[in-house]
């Protein structure tokens, strides 16, 4: 008993050691501190959320206290950010993060950064300096490092001046291919296969379109037996689905996908004052990314004086991005703004020649637990040699990414921006990832355009797999190496129909769209909705986009379920009867509770797989280990004209019939389902939309412990094709409905929480709203702590 009884008195001496160490790093909420620097006192109010608010004499001093704080609450997080571009995260997670480590280093994103730090600074040095400061010192005021350092084994290190570039920079790798993996994909398929093979991969749209210019693209007209026979097509080797598959991401496979298989994305849109009762612009933005615990965004109101301002002062309200010192969408009380991804062209491969000159660099890339690895990056005028081919040639990719003001921190300006003209000159010199920027004004004004940094093409330059007739992409011989620009982007002001919307898919037509180029567009049928939404009414409040931005309606899958239906039905099938008896009714929505939806979408999923298998097998076949399976986000507009259609000559092998097709393919989904449980009743949508958001470190713990570093695994309505995105760990990063000028009224959510440490009050604070959809004012609520900083 007496060693019974010395253990537990150790066990509890180890508990209270790791929750003091625990507590060593929260951050400080109430009372006064010195932060040297400032120029007069700044205080820090925050609300039972954690929402922060900073009230501060300039700029400058906002900056410093609004980098204190983000360092208290976000140090760890912030770090990955810079270290994610940079290609260094193995000096912190060891060899395991040495893939996504190699394939940054070859962009030396912080070499370049320091190269061009001026560029990106421009007249905010002082600003980014102040927030500098600001970060080390709220760092070197924590008792204890920030606890992941403690589980890792690792101390923190300082922030600089260029980490806050490596923060935007951090942006454009997760939200662009930094590898132009499409380009390649595609550019080697269409110079193995036929040109009406071609044709039907890379088909650029569907009946689901819902473009800003122009019309939707409609589905693919099917070529006849004399373009193209599927049936003498040589068979694929291995899996050609690959880890890109749309089909594959929505397949029933047990556990949630993982969040690197969605793609990013939001939606945005708006209505100008002719739709309000008042006369108010009102905008609404969803950014979809991978979620995590805390979230990646901080709630933040900030303000300050400001001399140049319309009336002497700032008063910016939104999510702020630890790392940077500004409001990324939100609202100044005269501008509202928000972005979507715009999925243009950003990044072009160029073939030289096998003795074209050279520049070596050998990047050191530190690794936790063992000897730096390095790694021999070689550049040309192009940009950094990323492949080498058979014939001795080389590839080298030219990305905006890797170009002086891809980051560029004017973009902060957007807080004194009084209206949409103002609004349009901060955009001309943004350097951020190119998105689709919405922005309403006070005077009830709307309007959309792109902004962000875009390749600076000259006439003779090609998209290269865009331009119908070009096989490769362009070679410096007869295309310059473009720069980068952000001014005279296209735009709609003032749109006729009063409504504006976008969803990460194709926005411009004709001319525009030539310029811009296709980075791989999302499939429509989630801007379709919302535009539709957007029509159906001819008044709007705050609350009607919320309604919106929540609809689940599960409009693409409703055909898919009558077709699952129709396989099903009249089949003596044990297996298909089980299906049949299982899909009755249709819920007509992505709800927690309903199975037919999850059957369908399963059904969907393997059908797409099949069929992407079928159209990819003869490019496989031929390029074997140079095949890349290309991400194909329209391919339910080739898919439904082959199963409404069923020509023999598209028929994939090996089945012998299109009835056999679908058949095999709902054996298949009831194996999989089957799998998790005998009676497909219980196989509902929220049992495979689970929340799985957590700490980024609760990877490395054991089971038991993760629970403590994730949010409720709650069942989330929702899904991907529809307006409100939501999987296991991808989704809404926030919400946001507002109208400048009128705040108070705005709504906002946003899952995961403000603050990064289990032990706050704060987090997962807000995250309940999130998930059921209860509105969260935008503005802060009651005041519950105050900090004040004095400068002496």
């Amino acid at each position: 008993m007496r060693s019974l009884g010395i253990l537990l008195g150790l066990l509890l001496v180890l508990v209270l050691v790791v929750w003091l160490l625990l507590r060593g790093s929260l951050a400080q909420l109430d009372g006064e501190l010195l932060l040297p620097g400032l120029s007069a006192p700044v205080s820090l109010d925050r609300d039972a959320n954690g929402m922060l608010t900073v009230q501060a004499a300039n700029e400058a001093d906002m900056a410093r206290a609004l980098g204190y704080v983000h360092a208290q609450e976000r140090f760890f997080e912030m770090d990955l950010m810079r270290r994610a571009a940079a290609g260094e995260l193995s000096e912190l997670f060891g060899a395991a993060a040495l893939p996504r480590d190699r394939a940054m280093r070859a962009h030396r994103l912080r070499a370049r950064t320091h190269e061009n730090l001026g560029v990106a600074l421009g007249d905010k040095r002082a600003v980014i300096e102040a927030y500098r400061e600001g970060v080390n010192a709220g760092l070197a005021a924590l008792p204890v490092r920030p606890w992941p350092y403690l589980l890792l084994r690792q101390q923190p290190r300082p922030w600089e001046l260029e980490d806050s570039v490596l923060t935007g920079l951090a942006m454009y790798a997760d939200l662009q291919d930094t590898s132009n993996t499409r380009e390649l994909a595609l550019g080697r398929i269409r110079e193995v296969v036929p040109p009406a093979l071609y044709a039907l991969i890379s088909h650029d749209g569907s009946s689901w379109d819902a473009p800003l210019f122009g019309n939707a693209r409609g589905d693919a007209v099917l070529p006849g037996a004399d373009a193209l026979d599927l049936r003498v097509a040589p068979p694929a080797q291995g899996d050609a689905t690959a880890a890109l598959s749309p089909g594959r991401r929505e397949r029933d496979l047990g556990g949630p996908p993982e969040a690197a298989d969605y793609f990013p994305g939001s939606n945005n849109f708006a209505v100008s004052g002719a739709l309000t009762a008042d006369g108010r612009a009102i905008i609404a933005d969803d950014m979809h990314l991978t979620l995590r615990a805390p979230n990646i965004w901080f709630r933040a109101r900030l303000r300050y004086a400001e001399p140049t301002a319309p009336d002497g002062n700032i008063d910016v309200t939104g999510f702020t991005l630890p790392g940077l010192p500004a409001v990324i969408v939100g609202s100044n009380t005269r501008v509202a703004w928000a972005f979507t991804n715009s999925y243009i062209d950003t990044a072009d491969f160029a073939p030289l020649p096998a003795d074209t000159p050279l520049r070596e660099h050998v990047e050191s890339i530190a690794v936790a637990g063992q000897a730096p690895e390095r790694l021999l990056v070689r550049e040309s005028d192009w940009g950094p040699v990323l492949h080498d081919t058979p014939d001795g040639s080389l590839l080298a990719l030219r990305w905006v990414g890797q170009l002086p003001g891809a980051v560029r921190l004017d973009f902060a300006d957007m807080a004194k921006a009084a209206d949409l003209d103002a609004a349009f000159a901060v955009a001309d010199r943004s350097g951020i990832p190119a998105q689709n920027l919405l922005v309403g004004d006070r005077k009830g004004r709307i309007a959309w355009r792109l902004i962000g940094a875009r390749p600076d093409r000259s006439p003779d330059c090609s998209h290269g797999i865009d331009t119908p007739t070009q096989a490769v992409p362009a070679t410096p011989a007869t295309c310059s190496a473009w720069a980068i620009r952000s001014d005279q982007a296209p735009s709609l002001v003032d749109p006729p129909d009063h409504r504006l919307w976008t969803a990460n898919g194709r926005v411009l037509d004709g001319p525009a769209l030539a310029v811009a180029g296709n980075g791989g567009y999302d499939f429509g049928a989630r801007a379709r909705q919302i535009r539709d939404g957007l029509f159906a009414r001819q008044q709007f409040t705050e609350r009607d986009l919320l309604a919106i931005q929540l609809d689940d309606r599960a409009l693409l899958m409703e055909r898919w379920w009558k077709l699952l239906r129709q396989t099903v039905e009249h089949s003596s099938d044990p297996a298909l009867q089980r299906l049949e008896a299982a899909t009755r009714s249709w819920e007509g929505h992505a709800s927690v509770d309903s199975v037919s939806y999850r059957l369908a979408r399963g059904f969907r999923g393997i059908l797409l797989d099949n069929l992407q298998a079928a159209l990819l097998a003869p490019a496989q076949a031929t390029l074997g280990d140079d095949f890349i399976a290309p991400n194909l986000p329209q391919l339910e507009g080739v898919a439904w004209p082959l199963l409404t259609e069923r020509p023999v000559h598209l028929l994939p092998p090996p089945f012998k019939s299109w009835d056999a097709l679908l058949a095999e393919s709902a054996v298949q989904l009831e194996k999989d389902l089957t799998a998790q449980g005998a009676d497909l009743t219980q196989r509902t949508w929220g049992e495979r939309n689970t929340a799985a958001i957590c700490h980024p470190v609760s990877r490395a713990l054991p089971e038991l412990f993760k629970r403590w570093l994730c949010m409720p695994r709650q069942a989330l309505a929702g899904d991907g094709d529809m307006p409100r995105v939501v999987g296991p760990s991808f989704g809404a990063s926030e919400r946001m409905v507002v109208s400048p000028g009128h705040e108070a009224d705005g709504i906002v959510h946003m899952p995961g929480g403000q603050s990064g440490h289990p032990l706050s009050p704060f987090w997962g604070a807000g995250h309940e709203d999130w998930v059921k959809g209860t509105p969260t004012p935008f503005l802060p609520g009651e005041r519950v702590h105050t900090l004040r900083l004095s400068p002496r």
